[in-house]
């Protein structure tokens, strides 16, 4: 049985977005996104409302290989996105918990001339709390931020130094966990 997407669709999807780009507006905060919606097997909360606001037919996505079908049945049905089999294809890449993550650098980078082609991954770790602690620094910053994160794949701040090394190219990324959400677009620099 197909679960529905937002009870009230324009409306969820315009809270939802404004709250991601908040997020993206200041890097390392912690929001949370409290629009209801159906959640398949396989994600969160977060991780469907934002799916929900951001994919649609113009938009590639990937999914990891082994994602449940219903959650590609509940993302075709309601974004009618087209699920791409190359990471490098997709202008989204969300990794639901549990999956491995393809590198940063697989993702689609952009190009000089069109930096806003690169990929935005949506990645579910365990928590946006509790975990080996990271300090922010960047645009949308005052100063200094912490972040917390528990469940980042291995490697991934030395990925992302790279990332943030390639700017304006690179990829931006939004963390979930639970109805929880924090971005670090690739303007962020951290410091281990």
């Amino acid at each position: 049985m197909l679960l529905p997407g937002f009870e009230d669709p324009v409306h969820a999807a315009q809270r939802t977005f404004r709250a991601a780009l908040d997020a993206i507006s200041h890097p390392g905060s912690i929001g949370v996104l409290a629009e209801a919606c159906g959640v398949p097997d396989g994600l969160s909360p977060a991780l469907s409302a934002l799916l929900l606001t951001l994919v649609d037919g113009d938009t590639p996505l990937w999914l990891p290989p082994q994602t449940p079908e219903g959650v590609r049945a509940f993302l075709r049905f309601h974004c009618g996105c087209p699920l791409v089999a190359e990471v490098g294809q997709a202008a989204f890449v969300a990794v639901p918990a549990g999956h491995a993550v393809p590198e940063l650098a697989a993702c689609a980078q952009g190009d000089p001339a069109y930096p806003d082609r690169s990929a935005t991954l949506l990645l579910e770790v365990v928590s946006l709390t509790g975990g080996p602690a990271v300090t922010l620094r960047g645009p949308g910053i005052e100063s200094r931020a912490t972040l917390a994160a528990q469940g980042l794949p291995a490697g991934f701040w030395p990925q992302w130094h790279a990332n943030h090394a390639r700017f304006p190219l690179g990829v931006d990324v939004l963390l979930t966990s639970g109805d929880s959400l924090c971005a670090l677009p690739r303007t962020t620099q951290v410091e281990d």
